[in-house]
């Protein structure tokens, strides 16, 4: 079996014999097996070794695919030549796809499990996959994407229909059988157009087969073959009245125009196509986590442990994106924006980033790229006295340092002052207030939860008037200005 072109047509590969200077007459049969031409039933005695090929003569075979897939639909007459094949379908009726796959010596290996899937085939929404599925699940409830007509199948075994995975079902069959299944697409092109004012486009979708082998005890299932076909979905004789459509607008083009059309097909082929990173992997096998790469030990394990987050550079190049990308945990985002530069993704609105990323990670990388920070909950401004503790860091006579908090404890205080002086957190036994008459207030958690200040009262440009903090620490108590 040769393999089977994109665009419809069983065609077969020139006769070798008439391209290597032979007639018609020396390539016909022959009736008599000893008048040195050779039958075409019978296969021609080739030499034993490959120096030994005759001039002229090709004895290598096209590639045979391993599985070949035809959708019983005929494709669309207003497709030109340099463009994909597009079939036009009908809402909830039954489709036949016949799958034929090459046959190989071991028995054992006879059943195949294959997946099929209706997937978008504009960029835009394969982004934003999860979330258009799940918007139809909430305006279609108890309804699916596709769906097998088991009763009219043949040669299909222990088909499954996932109730999460409205566009996907899966089935065993045997590649030495017969094997046809008829599949269902209740949902139609229209109905994931960004504006419905009626009269518009609908999206075209990909139907998608991925075929995998048995695996072994514990090892998931061998990917073995992949392929796809363009279609779009009509309401019920929708199709028909498309392709009824196209046909007379070709005809009405003159004849040169003509010619730049595709004949169509009475049936549609899928392309192979390579897996991709969202292809399953079998029934009850997990799809493949995101690839997690290990970090250098010198390299901090968390964002926060880099200091402040810094913006990303107008003037950033691609690795330097992705790298900023990384470091504030936009993994999933990492390969879309894979190729652009700093200048790219700045450029990119709001509305683009929820449409790429989804609602969610969308928000969070615009926040991220404007240089949104959250605002702390408290802001302490402290400056260090001069001839205070060795080794702390000195920022001048008379400036302060902010200290944001967060959950508003002595431990992350204690921690917060320890990383501005350069001492060791353990180092610092107590923490007090200078109060009224000078005397020193010991501060816990409970003294903070009775007198937390209210939120306008809180310091945001000078310290407060009650006085400086004090650290007391082994060599005596260090006082904050």
């Amino acid at each position: 079996m040769y393999p089977l072109p994109s665009s419809g047509v069983l065609r077969y590969p020139p006769n070798p014999l008439k391209s290597a200077g032979f007639g018609e007459a020396e390539a016909r049969p022959s009736a008599h097996p000893f008048r040195g031409v050779f039958s075409c039933r019978d296969p021609p005695v080739l030499p034993y070794l490959k120096q030994e090929e005759p001039n002229g003569i090709s004895t290598s075979q096209p590639p045979v695919p391993a599985f070949q897939y035809v959708l019983c639909a005929p494709t669309s007459p207003a497709v030109r030549h340099h463009e994909e094949t597009l079939t036009y379908l009908n809402q909830g009726q039954s489709y036949e796809i016949r799958m034929m796959g090459t046959p190989r010596g071991d028995p054992a290996e006879g059943r195949r499990m294959s997946v099929v899937r209706v997937v978008f085939h504009d960029r835009r929404l394969q982004y934003s996959e999860q979330q258009q599925l799940e918007g139809w699940r909430w305006s279609r409830p108890g309804d699916r994407i596709l769906d097998i007509d088991i009763p009219v199948s043949v040669g299909i075994l222990e088909p499954q229909i996932h109730p999460t995975l409205l566009n996907t079902v899966e089935f065993l069959w045997d590649p030495c059988r017969r094997t046809s299944v008829f599949v269902q697409v209740h949902c139609i092109s229209t109905e994931f157009t960004l504006r419905k004012n009626g009269g518009e486009k609908g999206v075209p979708f990909r139907i998608q087969i991925d075929t995998f082998g048995a695996g072994g005890k514990g090892d998931p299932p061998e990917h073995l073959h992949s392929a796809s076909c363009l279609v779009k979905v009509f309401k019920p004789k929708g199709a028909d009245r498309k392709q009824k459509t196209d046909r007379e607008k070709v005809e009405k083009q003159p004849a040169p125009e003509r010619e730049k059309f595709q004949p169509a097909y009475e049936s549609t082929v899928l392309a192979e196509v390579g897996p991709g990173p969202g292809t399953p992997r079998g029934p009850g096998v997990p799809r493949d986590p995101a690839p997690i790469t290990p970090l250098p030990p010198q390299c901090p394990p968390w964002p926060d442990a880099l200091g402040p987050p810094q913006a990303l550079s107008p003037c950033a190049s691609p690795l330097e994106t992705q790298q900023w990308l990384l470091r504030r945990r936009f993994s999933a985002c990492a390969r879309v924006f894979a190729n652009f530069s700093g200048a790219d993704l700045l450029k990119l609105s709001r509305r683009d980033l929820i449409q790429i990323c989804g609602a969610p990670d969308g928000i969070r990388l615009c926040h991220a790229l404007e240089g949104r920070c959250p605002r702390p909950r408290l802001t302490l401004y402290v400056a260090r006295e001069p001839g205070g503790a060795e080794g702390a860091e000195d920022a001048g006579p008379g400036l302060y340092q902010e200290l944001h908090l967060e959950q508003l404890t002595v431990a992350e205080l204690t921690a917060k002052l320890a990383e501005l002086l350069g001492l060791p957190p353990g180092q610092i036994l107590r923490l007090s207030r200078q109060g009224p008459a000078g005397i020193h207030v010991l501060v816990s958690d409970a003294v903070r939860a009775r007198g937390q200040p209210r939120r306008r009262d809180r310091p945001r440009s000078r310290p407060g008037p009650s006085g400086p903090p004090a650290l007391e620490q082994d060599g005596g108590p260090l006082l904050l200005r």
